[in-house]
């Protein structure tokens, strides 16, 4: 089962122009642009660049919305109060479209929904067989409409086109079949018993399952949720961002054309105050799957104790480190090390954000560092060879802005960047700070954008206390050409993912989850399936037994 690397797969190298060629394989939709733009300014400069990837006209992406509404029991509906809110695209700013806002009325409208499918409905009562393969053929349905769903979630999302089309979308697909595989291998055991006993177990969908997804990659979080729950027989309803609707609207229509029955699958676009909040809350609901911030997280975990002890399984944030030891490959070390950090704008749950490097090597990478941060191709998602685009948002700028100047004011020396990208949409220009210092924001904080932070350390005692002075424990990676080191490491690192001479590595069957404030419960792979199955003891008494 080959893995998916999500970052260094498509910057492998410093040559942008090469990453772009071997990435490139849905030439079709590439027919709307072409050309690229290099970051490149002085960091002296005291004015913003306007770069013309920015001020040029964005491409137009040839796709249709044609999916606003709430997805309630098989069909799409307005919210009960008509209400909608906008979608942005964040290369402008503009309006992409008005999306029906659901509000506790449509919660309780989808959650009477998912439970009749449930208690009532043939999805649980299917064979695990028969549900693998309505999840297969959705999976063909993601292959077929590839070029539209990748043209969705790049103009709601900003994030590049090749990124998603050539590496996310193939995952997506991946796991929703590696979950179909599953869905008839989900099977209890018979348990040895003191006595005359005959004792099995058996491993039985939650129910009803409130999945709530982020904006930094909607439909791939979207494929480790459903995914997972659907082959365990739950009903479920999807919770979108605000920020990212349209995609996950999209591809739940194919889910139904793929055989899906009414009410398994709802979708409910809102913000969390109302839509989140309201389904946390429910009574009806039965479980709970978050991934975003640890601040929310501490919400949705009050609100589902507060009402019927739901189950939560959460995702959430980090700050991990990237550890480059005295004998790695400088090199090497840097690229892998820039790929970690600026893969998606840096809005990544994951991102290396606190580069170590020893201090015999420091001065070197830092030098590397700030050239590939310079040399790094920004602008319209849309165009072939982008390896930047903008941010979610502009609240997400101003907030990355913000820590920048904090660092600045806070004596890290800016290497690269620290400004505005152009005047036009979200852009940041990446950004690098050495001589950084554990106790400055830019370390401690999780900023979920495109600075790099870069420290250096004398010991491997050193960094281990200082990699694990964190709330968060999600990731780790290490860069070394020694075993006893990396494996000093793997073990003294408190985070659910060491990735050693490599990061960003994701395949469905391999695990993912965090220590301490980054979560609880493991999504992806067999650990995946068991946050939406519950495990029910049978004993019954044998007589006169010919075995035990």
């Amino acid at each position: 089962m080959a893995s998916r690397k999500l970052s260094s797969l498509l910057y492998a190298s410093s040559s942008s122009t090469a990453a772009a060629t071997s990435l490139c394989s849905f030439g079709e939709f590439w027919s709307w642009g072409r050309g690229k733009n290099r970051f490149s300014t002085s960091v002296s400069a005291a004015q913003p660049i306007s770069p013309s990837a920015v001020t040029e006209e964005p491409i137009n992406p040839a796709v249709k919305i044609n999916h606003t509404q709430l997805l309630i029991n098989g069909q799409f509906v307005d919210a009960a109060s008509g209400k909608t809110f906008p979608t942005f695209d964040p290369r402008t700013g503009d309006i992409i479209a008005h999306v029906s806002e659901g509000e506790t009325e449509d919660v309780n409208r989808a959650v009477a929904a998912a439970r009749k499918a449930f208690d009532e409905g043939p999805w649980p009562r299917m064979t695990a067989y028969e549900r693998s393969l309505v999840m297969f053929r959705f999976a063909d349905l993601l292959e077929k409409h590839r070029e539209e769903i990748a043209g969705l979630e790049t103009w709601d999302n900003g994030k590049p086109y090749e990124q998603f089309a050539n590496i996310e979308l193939p995952m997506v697909i991946r796991q929703f079949r590696y979950y179909a595989g599953w869905a008839d291998k989900i099977h209890g055991l018979t348990v040895p018993a003191d006595g005359h006993l005959h004792v099995q177990t058996l491993h039985e969908p939650f129910g009803v399952a409130a999945l709530i997804v982020p904006w930094n990659f909607p439909l791939l979080l979207y494929s480790w949720k459903v995914g997972a729950a659907l082959a365990c027989g739950n009903t479920v309803i999807v919770k979108t961002s605000e920020q990212t609707p349209l995609s996950a609207l999209y591809v739940s229509k194919l889910f139904h054309e793929a055989g899906l029955p009414p009410g398994v699958l709802n979708v409910i676009s809102g913000f969390g105050p109302a839509a989140g909040a309201s389904l946390c809350s429910h009574m009806d609901v039965d479980k709970v799957s978050f991934t975003g911030s640890t601040d929310t997280a501490k919400t949705v975990l009050e609100l589902a104790a507060k009402s019927n002890l739901k189950s939560a399984t959460l995702e959430l944030g980090g700050k991990s480190p990237f550890i480059v030891c005295e004998d790695a490959d400088i090199d090497k070390a840097a690229e892998l090390a820039h790929s970690a950090l600026f893969f998606n704008q840096g809005q990544c749950c994951v991102a290396g954000s606190r580069t170590f490097v020893h201090e015999s090597a420091y001065d070197e990478f830092v030098e590397k560092a700030k050239t590939l941060a310079l040399n790094r191709v920004v602008g319209d998602p849309f165009k072939k060879g982008v390896e930047q685009g903008p941010q979610i948002d502009n609240r997400q700028m101003l907030k990355i802005l913000k820590y920048i100047r904090s660092g600045i004011e806070d004596g890290a020396t800016l290497e690269a960047g620290g400004e505005r990208f152009g005047s036009k949409g979200y852009y940041v220009q990446p950004t690098v700070f050495s001589n950084v210092l554990d106790d400055m924001l830019i370390a401690k904080d999780e900023i979920f954008g495109p600075v790099q932070s870069i420290t250096k350390f004398s010991n491997l005692e050193e960094v281990v206390q200082r990699a694990n002075a964190t709330r968060y424990g999600l990731a780790a990676g290490v860069f070394t050409q020694n075993i006893d080191t990396a494996n000093t490491l793997t073990r003294a690192l408190r985070a659910g993912t060491v990735w050693i001479n490599c990061y960003d590595i994701f395949d469905a069957a391999i695990p993912f989850g965090g220590y301490k404030m980054s979560g609880q419960g493991r999504e992806k792979g067999l650990n995946g399936l068991t946050n939406y199955l519950q495990v029910k003891a049978v004993v019954t008494p044998l007589k006169n037994p010919a075995w035990l």
